[in-house]
């Protein structure tokens, strides 16, 4: 074993003159395993949240969105749709149909997007499942009844209520072919059947209906869309099949993945991440004064033994790098403890959700999520943070004279 790490681990261990540098160091032990392990939960945490999010997208977003590069529309049955479906690793394609429309119900009105989607859509978003659905059912069609699903607040600001079948939903879209004596608006009727909750964005703005219904309020052909949506089946390469999408259909089309669709969301909740993560370690720096106190007291308590090593030959950088290894050392304690303590506080969490998220959010507790990645940068702060900490009470350690005379 290395001469100097062996010193700094015997002094680490062994008995101080005075109980008072055991309990400094014992509480700088404690300080950076809670750092450690904020560092950890605070990641974690945004992790779990960026999950969440990212699959309550999914059940709005498709794996892969085409749009036309230029206008609102396009022409489905122009492009070839069965070559697309026919693509290895391609499962379902969605035409979906949206415009701008304004809505009345029952006195109160609002703007929002009225999105018409084909019997595709359910299945390639997973919109229709319990934890999107937060109350209804999804019906688009009933008994020839046009019918729609409101985002829960579009809903809230139209005080829909969704158990009511005689009540309709009244959709106003702006008459193109209207004269000026004419009426400026196409009215129709939809009848509320649920309410979906995916992400405020959405859940402020949509209505989803059946395609043909929107088809026919807009006066077009029966193959427009505004977007085709692509499911891929499960383990397909989505980056091979978004290239051959896009070179059966030219330069006319934009192709997004998941992320792309969100961009700017992502790029802020990784913003929001590694700024929390810059915080706790400020706070982590602050803890680190206890580790500089807890060695300037050992540096105080071996003295003799330092010039002791200094006169059996031992130089200033030998006296130097053992102090930076008994720093080092406290710091992988704190290190290892704080992981041990946050993987601890993860699975509490994971498995019984012991913090809480007030009432309204679509989960009742924080969601968590460690992942391997993120323990690098933990690693390489806290070892930093631990060198600084360690320089100071080394350098003392070094200048400490080689006759030393204990009073």
């Amino acid at each position: 074993m290395n001469f100097s790490l062996l010193i700094a681990r015997r002094y680490l261990f062994a008995k101080r003159s005075t109980n008072a540098i055991n309990i400094i160091t014992g509480i700088s032990v404690l300080g950076m395993a809670i750092g450690t392990a904020a560092l950890v939960l605070v990641l974690s945490v945004f992790n779990g949240f960026e999950d969440l999010l990212s699959g309550l997208f999914g059940h709005f977003n498709p794996e892969i969105k085409v749009t036309p590069a230029r206008g609102k529309t396009f022409d489905a049955d122009s492009i070839a749709l069965a070559d697309i479906r026919a693509i290895p690793g391609v499962y379902l394609v969605s035409e979906t149909l949206e415009d701008i429309a304004f809505f009345e119900y029952a006195g109160s009105q609002d703007f929002g997007a009225l999105k018409g989607v084909d019997e595709f859509f359910a299945p390639v978003t997973g919109i229709n499942s319990d934890t999107v659905m937060v109350e209804g059912s999804y019906t688009l069609e009933e008994e020839e009844r046009n019918c729609a699903i409101l985002g829960a607040g579009l809903r809230n600001k139209l005080s829909v209520n969704v158990q009511n079948p005689i009540e309709p939903l009244t959709v106003y879209m702006p008459d193109q072919t209207a004269g000026a004596l004419d009426k400026p608006f196409k009215t129709r009727l939809v009848y509320p059947k649920g309410t979906f909750a995916i992400q405020q964005s959405y859940d402020n703005e949509y209505v989803l209906t059946n395609i043909n219904f929107l088809r026919e309020l807009l006066e077009t052909g029966p193959g427009t869309v505004s977007a085709l949506e692509i499911k891929c089946r499960k383990g397909a390469d989505l980056s091979a099949i978004k290239e051959k999408i896009g070179k059966r259909l030219g330069d006319g089309f934009v192709l997004k993945d998941h992320y792309e669709q969100n961009e700017a969301f992502f790029k802020v909740m990784k913003l929001e991440k590694w700024m929390g993560f810059a915080i706790t370690s400020l706070m982590l720096l602050l803890m680190a004064f206890n580790t500089v106190g807890a060695l300037w007291m050992i540096v105080l308590d071996k003295q003799k033994d330092i010039s002791v090593l200094k006169s059996m030959g031992a130089d200033n950088n030998m006296i130097r790098k053992i102090f930076l290894l008994e720093g080092m050392l406290l710091t992988f304690i704190g290190l290892v403890a704080g992981i041990v303590l946050a993987v601890i506080i993860y699975v509490i969490q994971k498995t019984w959700g012991i913090v809480t998220i007030p009432q309204g959010f679509v989960v009742d507790s924080y969601p968590i999520s460690m992942r391997l990645s993120d323990f690098l940068p933990i690693i390489l702060i806290v070892t930093a943070i631990g060198f600084l900490a360690s320089v100071l009470p080394a350098r003392r350690a070094a200048a400490v004279s080689t006759f030393f005379r204990e009073e």
